[in-house]
């Protein structure tokens, strides 16, 4: 079961270490075959590789499945409807929300970025190999984890990789504030932060004694290209240590619902102010703002909270709806595996994925699927749906829109997208 101690209204981020491969044989080998990816059968089909990393936590067991290959925007096609659901500190507990969504993805034609929080891989007992930047060896504001906590991890995240999901960070100690927090690190304890978390995913065989587990079966050096940071705090630090390690992308901004650019060499593709329906301003795309702007505790008055589910529910559906038929920006959607006021904000991201995500032009992908696919386009086509406000569709048509190359300027530029209305921020 996680021990986690406290939540706030934001995500994490990741990173890349290099790492030796190891030959595949005796029981490991075994237990690494079974959780690989299915090989095609028949004359000349390709057998299932699996070369076990380091200790054999982690595996390369070929292409990741169930991923679509990215295809650039033909001239004057319009742009296909992205959204991304994330989930900060990913770990399957009591709760059992992890295995919930990822069955829910598959349902519903849903792949997602699950943001796992390394700690969540080392047990309560070797709590002081994790070494945070400004805090004493061992604290964590979200705990650690039990060895049934960490078998039940595991299992869904060789599963969600298999679905087809991401699995990136929320780093480890989730600290925030200006008493050590993300916020007030360097770039060096940025990158010892990243080391460590890359280090207790690649290490958890060892950490946790559990050597007959079977591995993940991915290559976290490259299966790890972006994140969020605890909080939304020390975005700008982080993303200087993590382009260091290859990063892709980070989501730990606020912004509109606008298209994304890039910065630090990474697509920063942030968290978006959406409506929340019956009152005057917005707030972020996570269930933590709603929970705060709505009751400012996780045990509010119990009458509200079909009303509050209800109103976020409402409120992502219109996010939707004015990017749909508006600008066609991704919408980007955070939560966290918690059951805040009742679970209302569970029930209310459920509604919205059975909702969007079976429509026909609507494409529910990761972030890693994401910025595959801003990478393939043409920069300037880009650059030009950049130039489009919230909501606003292109006058003419996307046909007389996106015709041709957009004259101007390349890469990542465009006009840039200030926040407004209202967050809060914890």
């Amino acid at each position: 079961m996680l021990a986690v101690t406290r939540r706030t209204a934001f995500g994490a981020v990741v990173t890349a270490l290099v790492v030796g491969m190891a030959g595949c044989s005796g029981p490991e080998a075994e237990e690494a075959r079974k959780d690989a990816p299915a090989a095609k059968k028949g004359p000349g089909a390709p057998k299932a590789i699996v070369k076990l990393i380091g200790d054999g936590s982690t595996a390369f067991t070929g292409a990741q499945p169930n991923l679509a290959k990215p295809e650039r925007l033909k001239p004057g096609e319009q742009p296909p409807q992205f959204v991304v659901f994330s989930w900060d500190g990913a770990g399957e507990d009591s709760q059992q929300l992890f295995s919930h969504f990822r069955e829910l993805g598959k349902k519903y034609n849903a792949t997602m970025t699950y943001f796992l929080s390394g700690v969540y891989l080392l047990p309560e007992e070797k709590a002081e190999q994790y070494k945070p930047p400004q805090h004493s060896p061992g604290s964590s504001d979200i705990g650690f984890n039990d060895i049934k906590g960490i078998k039940a991890t595991l299992r869904e995240l060789r599963a969600a990789w298999n679905d087809g999901n991401e699995i990136g960070t929320h780093f480890n100690g989730h600290f925030c504030g200006d008493d050590g927090g993300v916020g007030t690190w360097s770039v060096e304890e940025w990158k010892s932060e990243i080391k460590q978390a890359m280090s207790f995913v690649k290490n958890w065989k060892t950490n946790a004694g559990l050597k007959t587990e079977a591995p993940l079966p991915f290559d976290y050096d490259k299966e790890m290209v972006g994140g969020r940071t605890p909080c939304l705090e020390g975005q700008k630090n982080m993303m200087k240590a993590a382009r260091t390690v290859g990063f892709r992308y980070d989501s730990s901004g606020i912004s509109n619902q606008v298209w994304p650019k890039k910065t630090e060499g990474m697509w920063d593709i942030p968290l978006q102010l959406v409506p929340v329906p019956g009152r005057d301003f917005e707030t972020l795309s996570m269930d933590y703002n709603f929970m705060w702007n709505q009751s400012g505790t996780v045990f509010g008055d119990p009458s509200q909270h079909t009303y509050w589910g209800n109103q976020m529910r409402d409120g992502l559906l219109q996010a939707f709806d004015r990017a749909h038929k508006g600008n066609r920006a991704p919408l980007i959607i955070g939560n966290h595996f918690e059951s805040w006021n009742g679970g209302t904000y569970m029930r209310a991201v459920e509604q919205t994925i059975k909702k969007i995500c079976v429509q026909k032009d609507v494409r529910c992908v990761s972030f890693r699927q994401l910025a595959d696919w801003l990478d393939v386009q043409d920069p300037a086509q880009l650059a030009k749906l950049r130039t489009l406000r919230v909501g606003q569709a292109p006058k003419g048509g996307w046909e007389s829109f996106l015709a041709t190359a957009a004259a101007g300027p390349k890469g990542s530029g465009g006009p840039s997208s200030q926040p407004s209305g209202h967050a809060e921020k914890h």
